[in-house]
């Protein structure tokens, strides 16, 4: 299960990390603004999928 869940949390990085960059291309940011925002993003990201993976692991057990 655990297994499972790692590719899936690398899938969905994957896919939010496409996203913000296609969004800092089109506001057109400096690199300065575009690693705050990939820095959050990602972060928020992450407490995210700990969180959900903890909900996960408490309705399995």
């Amino acid at each position: 299960m655990s297994i499972l869940y790692v590719f899936y949390a690398l899938f969905v990085l994957f896919i939010f990390n496409s996203l913000t960059y296609q969004f800092c291309l089109k506001m057109e940011m400096n690199s300065k603004k575009q690693s705050t925002v990939f820095r959050a993003i990602n972060m928020m990201i992450m407490v995210l999928l700990v969180s959900s993976y903890v909900e996960v692991l408490n309705v399995i057990t």
